[in-house]
């Protein structure tokens, strides 16, 4: 691999890359220079919606060295991808202008600190529409400082995957308030699955410490040391429990994961589903551990849509009952008394979700 730095002044030095975090998507690299600018890491945990902020970049390959300004539009924002589950969130929102080229650039504050790293873009055209974010800097710098140190990067993992805990949802789990993160995967022969962690249970706290979302756990253990032990306070069916955890280390090239009722698409969630047939899990790429009714379509503007479920998402559970079949899914639905709303657990791109669908109730028949 090559890699060329070129500065302000135009300067271009060879750089050697120090060292990766995959997770990330962060990288350190070196050049063999004297007496070059720096810039002062700022503190994110400091950054509130409404602050000033610049992103620096070179937009589409051509436009070196541009920079934009907006505000913090949000703090905290969960990973919006499914192409990796696991990978942290807490993203930095800003509509500062980010366009592809940004990637990699820093998020400045007011005072010349770097409080994040431009990362992605939510767009419908491939071009900035108002939604960037950035990796914040008390997860960027602790990365670097480790690769400078290391030439690496160890993180923690549980092997699970989060919901967050919301006015809807929290009804289903008998909760007080709606705080936490639910438990919607345990990965087999992992940390979380070792140490008792099931589906549904829902995390309260940390070591003692009050766990406000999923994200702010995930970057909590991402940042632990793999082998530590940590004490997870959790409600299991309304109930308090203690489970003691030992952290594992998260290896990105071993975690990642690995009869119809079509006339039914019109009714109160406005979709279809059907059989796990071997034919539909071939087509579909749904491994044989994934149990339930895959979606055959959605109905725009539907429950199902707003829901966020789409054709080849499969339906695990309903009201946190297991789904054996599409009929079986169809009995569960129909069984919800009018006017309530539906709890589903959800297989998507190698993860799982929980989803709360608020049904049609102009129409009681169908799915």
């Amino acid at each position: 691999m090559k890699i060329n730095v070129t500065l302000n002044d135009r300067r271009v030095f060879p750089a050697k890359l120090v060292g990766v975090d995959k997770l990330n998507d962060l990288a350190v690299i070196k050049i063999d220079a004297k007496n070059l600018p720096t810039i002062a890491w700022g503190d994110s945990a400091q950054l509130h919606p409404g602050q000033t902020v610049l992103a620096f970049g070179s937009p589409f390959g051509y436009f070196q060295f541009s920079v934009t300004r907006g505000i913090v539009s949000a703090l905290n924002r969960p990973n919006p991808y499914t192409d990796d589950p696991r990978k942290p969130g807490a993203f930095i929102q800003t509509d500062a202008a980010i366009n592809p080229g940004n990637s990699g650039g820093p998020l400045v504050n007011a005072h010349g600190e770097l409080v994040g790293i431009n990362t992605f873009i939510i767009t419908g055209n491939g071009s900035f529409a108002g939604a960037g974010f950035a990796i914040p800097s008390q997860i960027a710098r602790i990365s670097a400082e480790s690769i400078v140190k290391n030439g690496t990067v160890h993180h923690g993992y549980l092997g699970i995957s989060m919901n967050n805990v919301t006015p809807e949802n929290a009804s289903f789990f008998n909760l007080p308030d709606a705080t936490g993160a639910i438990v919607s995967q345990v990965t087999p022969e992992s940390p979380a699955s070792r140490a008792g962690l099931k589906g549904g249970d829902v995390l309260r706290e940390l070591n003692g410490k009050k766990i406000d979302n999923s994200s702010a756990l995930q970057v909590a253990v991402s940042e632990m040391s793999p082998g530590n032990t940590i004490e997870l306070g959790i409600l299991r069916d309304g109930k308090p429990e203690t489970l003691k955890v030992t952290v594992g280390e998260f290896h990105k090239e071993t975690e990642e994961a690995s009869n119809t009722n079509s006339g039914e698409q019109h009714g109160k969630l406005g979709l279809a589903v059907a059989n796990l047939t071997p034919d539909l899990r071939s087509q579909l790429s749904i491994p044989t551990q994934v149990k339930g009714a895959a979606i055959e379509s959605v109905r725009p503007a539907s429950p199902a849509d707003d829901a966020g479920l789409a054709p080849g998402d499969v339906i695990l559970e309903v009201n946190r009952h297991a789904v054996e079949s599409a009929d079986n899914f169809v009995n569960q639905v129909h069984g919800v008394p009018n006017g309530k709303d539906i709890l589903l657990l959800v297989w998507s791109h190698g993860g799982t979700t929980y989803r709360v669908v608020h049904p049609d109730q102009s129409t009681e028949n169908g799915m």
